[in-house]
């Protein structure tokens, strides 16, 4: 007889398991619905600005299927995605890769918003886990996507399946990585943990001996020079199209007759009025843009395709031909972002530090007290890695600004991100090295300040027998600096490789949980921090204990009594 074995034990029921689930994910569903959300306003958002356009147009080709599938096509195009058209005179499908920067603004916006409310409990308890807000956010955003692009393959704008996948996820994953960083209260852990993964020499070309002061500042001069090259490029743009007004509104005018049609045209041009800023930037730096294959525009020729469509902004294009003296004053635009960029490091590289004493190097008679200022070759690095930084972010923007328009000569249309980039760094850093130099030097000279000596700290390969702090083996071993929470910086030391600078981070506390901690070291400083923020009861003075009165006490008392004296009059007894 076949024996049965019997066991207790049993699946659990799916209750427990949702709440297994949802315990082990907090905030993981608020994501994703953050996520769906999100991806649905920009869609509808798309959908009725199309209905309506195609509500009011006097002659539309197409039912609300086809509108409906223009605005998802748009929603993708918006993200970076290139498009595809399929209804052309000659039967090939032509590319459609141009993205108005200015509908991009949208969906980065409310990706970022949700994700920033993604990682709020709602319960007044601690913050969801970075990595559940934002892979519940992107997983819900993309999974709509996904639907629109399946949707859109069968309209006459069919996405380009590799683009789409590439442009989409990356728009939506540093969208929604911005606003969990800045719920965060933006935290330095992610970016000193990249800074970390650079090679030791690289980042000590880079950041130097104080890596977070000279990041910092020329993060701030980059993206002054940033704005100047905007503002340069935009004041570029107003004086052409001022200078070519009647050739912009006859193409605006023959472009459609209705109302409604201008009222679109008007509203594609606010829409690439950001892309025509960063083209008349790339144009004021030299390397210009593209209008066609092999058709540049610069300031010292102009040679545009042939047969431009009529487009409003196209007419703000310079004739064609050699530039002239007023084409090479744009030049200016490049030379002012470098002074710019100068002039914010400088500021950044003497500044007023309190309390400074005489061991700090005081001057004499009290001249530049508490007045600090960097190196002239830290000040010389820090207007470098600016004009780095400008001249990368200004890259990528313009390349992005970018696409072709159609087949052969409409291959490709707009600036070259790498030309550039180039050209940026080289016309920055020509202007704002000297001048940082220079300023710093003026500074200094007002002001009396102290020069603060370059400092850095080297490990090696360790000695054989030299133990950390003991003995006189490590006795010429670099003190490690101090970072004020009693925990000394910790370097992770390549025997293989010779002695090279490190970053000094902040590592954090010794027993204290970052801030991508587990839930259970989460949970347990919530309930500590509850416990402390209740009132404590008050409590009435403890009255001193009366001892009980004994023969000893009463003994002690009668002997500490003074005797009374001999009363007036009476006379001393013989003795016996």
């Amino acid at each position: 007889m076949a024996g049965v074995i019997q066991t207790n034990r049993q699946r659990p029921p799916l209750p427990r398991l949702r709440t297994r689930v949802r315990d082990r994910s907090p905030g993981l569903g608020a994501g994703l619905l953050g996520g769906v959300v999100a991806a649905g306003l920009g869609l509808g958002s798309f959908a009725v600005l199309v209905i309506a356009l195609w509500i009011s147009s006097p002659y539309p080709d197409s039912g609300p299927s086809g509108a409906l599938h223009v605005a998802a096509a748009l929603w993708l195009l918006a993200h970076g995605a290139e498009l595809v058209r399929t209804d052309t005179l000659t039967g090939v499908p032509a590319p459609v890769g141009v993205t108005p920067l200015l509908l991009l603004v949208l969906p980065a916006l409310l990706v970022h918003r949700a994700a920033r409310d993604a990682t709020d409990a709602g319960d007044g308890g601690p913050l969801v886990p970075p990595r559940t807000a934002w892979a519940g956010v992107l997983i819900g955003y993309l999974s709509v996507a996904c639907a629109a692009t399946v949707y859109t393959a069968g309209g006459v704008l069919r996405p380009a399946w590799f683009w789409t996948v590439v442009w989409v996820p990356f728009v939506a994953a540093m969208a929604a990585g911005s606003g969990v960083w800045a719920a965060y209260g933006c935290p330095r852990a992610p970016l000193d943990r990249a800074l970390r993964k650079l090679p030791p020499g690289v980042r000590w070309l880079l950041l130097g001996s104080a890596p977070r002061a000279r990041l910092g500042a020329s993060a701030r001069a980059g993206g002054a020079g940033a704005v100047v090259f905007v503002g340069g490029g935009a004041l570029v743009l107003g004086v052409s199209l001022v200078g070519h007004a009647g050739a912009a509104q006859g193409a605006f005018l023959r472009l459609t007759e209705g109302w409604s049609g201008r009222f679109a045209v008007l509203l594609l041009c606010l829409a690439l009025l950001p892309n025509a800023v960063l083209w008349a930037a790339a144009y004021a730096l030299g390397p210009g843009f593209l209008l066609g294959a092999g058709h540049w525009v610069d300031p010292f020729v102009s040679t545009p395709a042939p047969l431009l469509p009529p487009f409003p902004l196209l007419a703000a294009v310079p004739d064609a031909g050699p530039g002239t003296s007023l084409h090479l004053v744009s030049l200016a635009v490049p030379l002012a972002a470098g002074l710019t960029i100068g002039w914010f490091v400088a500021g950044a590289s003497v500044s007023v530090s309190g309390g400074a004493s005489a061991g700090e190097g005081r001057a004499p008679d009290g001249a530049g007290a508490g007045v600090r200022a960097w190196p002239w070759r830290r000040t010389a690095g820090g207007a470098a890695l600016a004009c780095l930084v400008c001249a990368l972010g200004l890259g990528v923007f313009a390349q992005f600004a970018g696409g072709p328009l159609g087949n052969a000569a409409l291959d490709r249309f707009g600036p070259v991100g790498w030309q550039v980039a180039g050209a940026a760094l080289l016309w920055t850093s020509v202007a704002a090295v000297p001048t940082a130099v220079v300023v710093r030097g003026w500074r200094c000279w007002t002001s009396g300040a102290t020069v603060e000596r370059e400092t850095a700290h080297r490990i090696g390969k360790p000695r054989e027998g030299a133990r950390e702090g003991g003995g006189a083996a490590g006795a010429g071993r670099p003190r490690l600096p101090d970072t004020g929470a009693g925990v000394p910086v910790r370097y992770d030391a390549d025997a293989a490789l010779e002695s090279y600078d490190v970053l000094p981070l902040d590592p954090p506390a010794s027993g204290a949980a970052s801030w991508e901690s587990d839930d259970e070291a989460r949970r347990a400083r919530w309930t500590a921090l509850t416990e402390a923020a209740k009132p404590a009861k008050p409590t009435e003075p403890a009255k001193p204990a009366e001892a009980p009165a004994t023969e000893a006490t009463e003994d002690a008392r009668d002997s500490a009594a003074p005797e009374p004296g001999p009363e007036p009059g009476a006379t001393k007894p013989p003795p016996s």
